[in-house]
């Protein structure tokens, strides 16, 4: 059975920026097929309304649920960040199963790695870090620090592969995704222009990196995330059939 392909709510941003509530979006990525959908921290506006809503839908529509939250792990002076506890409480509402941050300063970290960040991995949701778009948690070096750091403390945090990421910091994803393969549990693709001052997120195939070859390195069993803005509902299913086609001529390999 091919992995589930995911649909990020960043693929309808320009409906979320016209007003329409993250619930709304949830809604239509369910009429467009998605069983599996990642929730953007973000976009909610009234958490305390918008979470129940998210939450409902779910269980109407027997959804698999992951959140993004841009916050990071390790804050000012290596410090463990205060509101981590929160973000996984909400999760626990969504229902959600997977949910992402980013390492922040773990360069500044000095205290016991396991008793920071054990108690956060035993609640029952599947906490990963991804690569951003910041020389802070973004370039391979303290990415690759931190997962085998957390490895060896057998703390079980993994990895989000951002694909389109790695222009932003002027690394290759090519050589990440060799060097982050064994640690990775989820795949967030999109494309990029990378011929400019700087890069350009665009859908897949509108740009030139090559995903497919990327795609070829990282394991085919975890889940693939299109995350990407999108001008319409079309772009949406010509993405997800572009990832099926993938796994479809993986299967045949």
């Amino acid at each position: 059975m091919p992995a589930p392909i995911v649909a990020n709510l960043l693929l309808l941003a320009s409906e979320w920026q016209a007003g329409q509530s993250q619930a709304d979006l949830v809604s239509e990525l369910v009429n467009l097929g998605f069983s599996t959908i990642e929730v953007r921290r973000e976009y909610f506006r009234d958490i305390s309304r918008e979470l129940p809503q998210v939450a409902e839908l779910a269980k109407d529509h027997q959804l698999t649920l992951f959140y993004s939250v841009p916050d990071e792990i390790f804050v000012a002076e290596g410090q463990v960040n205060p509101k981590l506890q929160g973000y996984l409480d909400e999760a626990k509402a969504m229902g959600v199963t997977k949910i992402k941050w980013n390492i922040g300063a773990f360069a500044e970290f000095s205290g016991d790695l396991a008793s920071a960040l054990l108690p956060l991995t035993q609640q029952g949701i599947e906490i990963n870090i991804e690569n951003d778009q910041t020389t802070t948690s973004g370039r391979l070096q303290p990415v690759l620090t931190f997962l085998q750091a957390v490895a060896a403390a057998n703390i079980p945090i993994g990895y989000v592969y951002d694909l389109g990421n790695w222009p932003f910091v002027g690394e290759d994803p090519l050589k990440a995704a060799t060097a982050l393969r064994q640690y990775t549990r989820y795949i967030h693709v999109k494309d990029d222009l990378t011929g400019g001052e700087k890069p350009v997120i665009v859908p897949l195939d509108q740009g030139d990196l090559p995903w497919r070859d990327i795609l070829a390195i990282l394991p085919d069993t975890v889940p693939i995330a299109l995350e990407y803005p999108t001008a319409h509902h079309g772009i949406i299913l010509e993405g997800k059939k572009l990832l099926q086609d993938e796994q479809a001529r993986g299967s045949r390999t």
